[in-house]
């Protein structure tokens, strides 16, 4: 079958030098990961205002939606009911197999079946970190959340699915894409809500912070709960990999703790591999599978509760 496409003891050297900000006119070779300078359609990545790009409008009424509903009220309540992990009892490759059949309506870069982006994402952090075999795992679930799109895990909208995350009850910050659909927002004129630290205090921890609900957040809960033993770096991956207002914009950085601010250095590598692997490159599914076979039955035990 073809389709398209240890935890570290410290942050050391290699870990910083690949932090660097990059500069996405250009082409760069890092590790042996060559950034490439357009998408699949032709266009700059996250070209979120280029009338040009195929998937325009519809990526534009997608965050109409998203920004419109996504309350701190309905992040409550989605959280609490999705808590459960009621739906469905299966294994991470089950579940890696179920992406088949979604396709991320907010994402400008892609319009493929997900299963194909983790592959990509998980082979190209192998290539440049091959001693990191936790995160080459994390590459490959990060998105496994998006199957809440599916009947069999309630069937949510795109918009309470994918897109960028996040904070609710707070003031949604100006860097946030599309931002002037917020003002439809119950939360955006609340008092409570709509100040630069809302319902929460300096330094808090984003662990204490409620962000919109997606996918994010629902693989978080469910690698957690069902006590995966990956190390905190890559929880934090996975919750906070759509929080571009934060890795990207810099936004939020005063509700971060110390363990935050670490944490999001595996982040800013990880982030890369995730928006810049993204492509039409075929990768060999029976040849790679066993080896990632292996590393879920290191991290995570063989059933799941989603």
């Amino acid at each position: 079958m073809t389709i398209l496409i240890q935890q570290p003891h410290h942050l050391g050297a290699e870990v910083e030098a690949n932090t660097a900000e990059i500069n996405e006119g250009e082409l760069v070779l890092d590790g042996g990961f060559l950034i490439p300078q357009t998408n699949t359609f032709g266009h700059i990545f996250r070209a979120y205002n280029d009338a040009e790009s195929e998937r325009h409008e519809g990526v534009e009424n997608f965050y109409r939606k998203n920004h419109t509903y996504q309350s701190l009220d309905f992040v409550k309540k989605l959280r609490e009911e999705y808590a459960k992990l009621n739906k469905v009892e299966m294994s991470i490759w089950e579940c890696c197999e179920l992406l088949n059949e979604v396709v991320d309506e907010s994402d400008p870069d892609l319009d493929e079946p997900q299963i194909e982006h983790l592959l990509q994402t998980a082979e190209a952090i192998r290539k440049d970190y091959p001693d990191e075999d936790w995160l080459h795992l994390t590459g490959l679930i990060h998105d496994l959340g998006k199957v809440l799109n599916l009947p069999s895990f309630g069937g949510l909208p795109q918009w309470a699915v994918v897109g960028d995350t996040f904070p609710v009850g707070c003031r949604f910050d100006e860097s946030i894409v599309h931002h002037k659909y917020f003002k439809e927002n119950p939360d955006y004129n609340n008092p409570s809500y709509n100040t630069k630290y809302g319902i929460y205090s300096d330094k808090c921890g984003l662990d204490s912070v409620m962000m919109s609900w997606g996918h994010d957040d629902y693989m978080y809960l469910v690698a957690k709960e069902n006590n995966t033993t990956l190390p905190s770096a890559a929880l934090f991956i996975i919750r906070y990999h759509s929080f571009y207002a934060l890795h990207r914009e810099g936004a939020y950085k005063h509700l971060m703790n110390d363990e935050d601010v670490e944490n999001l250095k595996w982040l800013h590598i990880f982030n890369k591999y995730d928006l810049y692997s993204k492509s039409k490159i075929r990768i060999d599914v029976e040849k790679v599978k066993p080896y990632y076979l292996s590393l879920i039955e290191k991290y995570f035990p063989a059933k799941l509760k989603w």
